[in-house]
């Protein structure tokens, strides 16, 4: 499951696309943002592979692209993370990689990509909030000690 499905599931597709005024993102725009950075971050950086993100794309869409085809476009650069850091030795966490113009110690990038995917995550949940008034219910399953129920 993408990390994003759970909130974004009930909206339609042009709810995913909505921004109150230019200046905001829209939900599909963020997970096309969340895909490239940790696709950049992560997998591109640490497998050594050609940086092809195109940033300011992530932004720029306005076409009405489908909610299960940004889901699985972020689900697959998550699985690609997670078998990428599956894989991480010590000295990839020490090593000094350039990535996105900035230089970066494999540690400082997994910090970033987990920072900002937070961050935007944040973002998404609070405009399906805003759009549904719903509760999402991320710790219904949940005791007060933390233990599942």
């Amino acid at each position: 499951m993408a990390a994003a499905e759970k909130p974004v599931e009930p909206l339609s597709v042009e709810q995913v696309w909505w921004r109150p005024n230019p200046a905001c993102n829209s939900i599909g725009n963020l997970i096309l943002h969340l895909e490239g950075n940790v696709g950049q971050w992560l997998v591109t950086s640490f497998n050594g592979l050609r940086d092809e993100r195109n940033r300011p794309v992530e932004f720029k869409e306005r076409r009405l692209l489908l909610v299960r085809d940004l889901l699985g476009r972020l689900e697959t650069t998550m699985e690609q993370a997670g078998e990428t850091l599956a894989h991480l030795k010590p000295d990839h966490l020490t090593r000094v990689y350039e990535i996105q113009g900035y230089t970066v110690t494999g540690l400082d990038a997994i910090y970033q990509a987990v920072d900002h995917f937070a961050m935007h995550y944040g973002q998404i949940v609070y405009i399906v909030k805003a759009l549904t008034a719903a509760d999402l219910g991320f710790y219904r399953e949940l005791t007060q000690t933390g233990r599942a129920s």
